[in-house]
């Protein structure tokens, strides 16, 4: 007997990091043959221009939290009918509530069995398109934005003693020669025992933004923002700091939107 083609699954992609997107991309070629990637989308800006000019998709993969914004921004803007199916990195105690309203999530990084198990949930439920519950879905979003653990206040070593550096005392982070350091407004500094990589994880990106590889700086700490070899900019930043306060090309845009342009 001739073997049945499965229909191709028109898939759209909404993630802002890049690993995580590619990993996601290997795991439905192995496990969803019939996935037809039709984009990958990395903010909701650009997620939003797509759906507004494009037909909507079988099956969407969406980051809750994206570089400009929680991705329930995409659907109050659009009219978003196509089943989604969330990646995230919060935690099973918080997304409950998810599961309550037929609207699947993954965890960060994704489990294939987990994958398998959504994509044939989708098969069994969501083939016909319906309108989410928006409301419920911005609660829940901002809920889990909160409910996330920022660091509040760091732990640090002064001399023979610690002391405690409140998060609003904080100017900038930066690294050097694989150190990180906490930089205060008051031009005090700290050695930290976490990577740049760490921080980034553990602090609210409302308030603190990574320029690239070697700083995260808090907007307070801007006072000059210049434009730069490349499409880069150049930022003076206080305390000073002359090491590399370049903002990388690839997140001018971003950096721009979370100044407030």
């Amino acid at each position: 007997m001739e073997e049945k083609i499965k229909p191709a699954m028109r898939t759209l992609i909404i993630e802002d990091e890049q690993p995580a997107a590619k990993r996601l991309v290997k795991l439905l070629e192995e496990h969803c043959p019939e996935c037809e990637i039709l984009e990958m989308i990395d903010s909701v800006e650009n997620a939003v221009k797509w759906l507004r000019n494009f037909q909507q998709p079988d099956l969407i993969f969406m980051d809750i939290q994206l570089a400009d914004g929680l991705s329930f921004d995409i659907f109050a803007q659009t009219e978003l009918t196509a089943p989604v199916i969330f990646t995230t990195a919060f935690d099973h105690y918080t997304l409950r509530a998810f599961k309550v309203n037929s609207v699947d999530y993954l965890l960060k990084p994704i489990d294939p069995v987990e994958l398998t198990a959504a994509l044939d949930k989708y098969r069994r439920i969501h083939r016909q398109p319906e309108t989410y519950d928006r409301s419920g879905l911005e609660k829940m979003l901002q809920t889990m934005l909160v409910q996330q653990n920022f660091k509040d206040r760091f732990l640090v070593k002064s001399g023979q003693h610690f002391v405690h550096v409140p998060i609003s005392e904080v100017a900038y982070f930066f690294s050097e020669d694989g150190i990180a350091f906490v930089q205060c407004a008051d031009g005090k500094k700290h050695i930290l025992e976490y990577t740049l990589d760490q921080l980034e994880s553990m602090l609210n990106p409302s308030h603190f933004f990574r320029i690239n590889r070697q700083v995260i700086v808090k907007p307070e700490a801007v006072r000059r923002i210049s434009t730069w070899f490349n499409s880069r900019l150049k930022l003076e930043i206080h305390p000073p700091y002359e090491n590399n306060n370049i903002v990388s090309r690839e997140r001018v845009q971003d950096f721009k939107r979370w100044m407030g342009q």
